[in-house]
């Protein structure tokens, strides 16, 4: 059942209904994709001011220094080295170049990531798509796109720029990404045939989702064959035997979840009434003229309270704040226990290797480690479990910590036969510095590299990009 309330009203003000297939979707006769965002500064004065303040969104906020666990949880995967919670869209360009989850490329067939890595931070890749089709695009390491991928999410990430509708004023909401297009067919959810609310959130569901990088070209694909639950998406992965990584521990073959927003908020409350992405987080503002829009800075909802939450609900601020902090405390306890017992698992795991285990014997073990993981990673990974789906959080963390003491009860047998009945002494890893160690990361030499690499490549590629014309001058 649809929640009908006054911001559904407002929205409509600006949010029309859907433009034509033919301007909702890219097509080879297409104008060429305009990823500067400043060329629309002039046509959407207001969304483009406000989209430009997510540049006021500068706070990093280190995960691995605030719950070190997590280096022990990614050990032998790149967010082991660093991972921080995200900032402003404006800095989607940036963060992607900064962290050291990237590396530090010296030519454009250097690795460790694959060119897919660029492809939720710039409407450059809906235009190198359009420009070099899918595989075109997908090939080659992530260095290659340094020059091209320049400008952060924006405009042609979410519309079709080049449409009569956009020039005119109207949203002309478009999925600028046909695998994000082909994911929403496969739960029968077809752009094209979508109302304007299920559009709203369809757009952000291009980015903010699960997937992974498929076949010899690393092409993005959501797992979503089978559902978008976590149970669906675990049998999906488990069909394909594919994995992200093993884990240097446990030797776990690994899933790591990415920012599964839209698969979370479509089980929650808000998304079981279809209240949209766009309600909470762009909220209708006026302008000094009293004009409204659509505001860009996208952001937590408490900061509009008045626009966002106070359309649809009758508590104040306050109460509402207290309800979520309840949540997320509640949230975070579970997520800890979980993490406490994956800790433990990958450090016996590797003990039982190291006293001689067989794969066949592991084999069920990694796979209750592999399992558990995956669901405290949906979980944690999806940004604001607590105010989308808070309830289905709890859930998947209660299921992962189940099987997370299954892999630890199939371990202490295992350890047994091998003549180990004391405890598996941990290293210390109260801090992310001492559990980087713990796993026999060289952070120096990490960082020495990252910064070369910031110093000589990027502005190479910078300068590359201005030469044709890629970037505004």
């Amino acid at each position: 059942m649809k929640v009908t309330c006054l911001w559904g009203i407002l929205t409509s003000l600006f949010l029309l209904m859907p433009a034509h297939a033919s301007e909702t979707t890219a097509s080879a006769n297409a104008a060429p994709v305009e990823a500067r965002n400043d060329k629309f500064a002039g046509q959407h004065v207001d969304q483009y001011n406000s989209w430009k303040a997510t540049s006021e969104q500068s706070e990093r906020e280190d995960a691995l220094a605030e719950d070190p666990r997590l280096v022990i949880l990614w050990a032998g995967y790149p967010f082991s080295r660093d991972y921080n919670k995200p900032r402003g869209h404006a800095y989607a360009v940036t963060d992607v170049r900064e962290t050291l989850r990237t590396g530090a490329p010296k030519d454009a067939e250097d690795g460790p990531l694959p060119m897919a890595c660029w492809s939720c931070k710039s409407p450059d890749v809906a235009r190198l798509i359009q420009k070099d089709g899918e595989d075109g695009y997908f090939h080659g390491k992530w260095a290659r796109g340094g020059p091209e991928v320049v400008n952060d999410l924006g405009c042609a990430d979410c519309h079709n720029t080049a449409s009569a509708d956009f020039a005119q004023g109207k949203p002309a909401l478009a999925l600028s990404r046909p695998y994000a297009a082909r994911a929403m067919e496969a739960i029968d959810k077809p752009f094209d045939k979508a109302g304007r609310f299920d559009q709203q959130s369809m757009v952000c569901g291009q980015c903010h989702v699960e997937y992974y990088f498929d076949g010899d070209n690393k092409a993005v694909k959501f797992p979503w064959d089978d559902g978008t639950s976590v149970e669906a998406m675990e049998q999906y992965y488990d069909k394909i035997a594919f994995s992200d990584w093993t884990n240097s521990l446990s030797k776990a073959p690994m899933l790591k979840a990415q920012h599964p927003e839209y698969e979370t908020w479509r089980v929650g409350v808000h998304g079981q009434n279809n209240v949209t992405c766009i309600d909470c987080h762009m909220p209708k503002l006026q302008n000094a003229e009293g004009k409204l829009y659509t505001s860009h800075k996208i952001g937590n909802p408490f900061d509009t309270f008045a626009q966002t939450c106070a359309n649809c609900h009758t508590q104040d601020k306050a109460a509402l704040q207290d309800i979520v902090a309840q949540r997320k405390k509640a949230i975070q306890e579970l997520k800890l226990k979980v993490e406490d017992q994956l800790v433990h698992a990958h450090f016996e795991a590797k003990a039982a290797w190291d006293a001689g285990a067989t794969d066949a014997e592991m084999k069920p073990i990694l796979m209750d480690i592999r399992h558990a993981q995956w669901r405290w990673d949906l979980s944690i990974a999806s940004h604001g479990i607590q105010m989308h789906a808070p309830d289905e959080g709890l859930r998947m963390l209660g299921s992962a910590l189940d099987k997370a003491a299954d892999a630890r009860t199939k371990l202490v047998r295992l350890l047994a036969t091998k003549g180990i009945t004391h405890e598996i002494e941990l290293p210390d890893i109260s801090t992310k510095e001492k559990a980087q160690k713990a796993v026999g990361l060289d952070m120096q030499q990490i960082k020495a590299d990252k910064q070369e690499f910031l110093k000589t490549v990027v502005p190479q590629w910078d300068e590359q990009a201005r030469k044709a014309g890629l970037l505004s001058q």
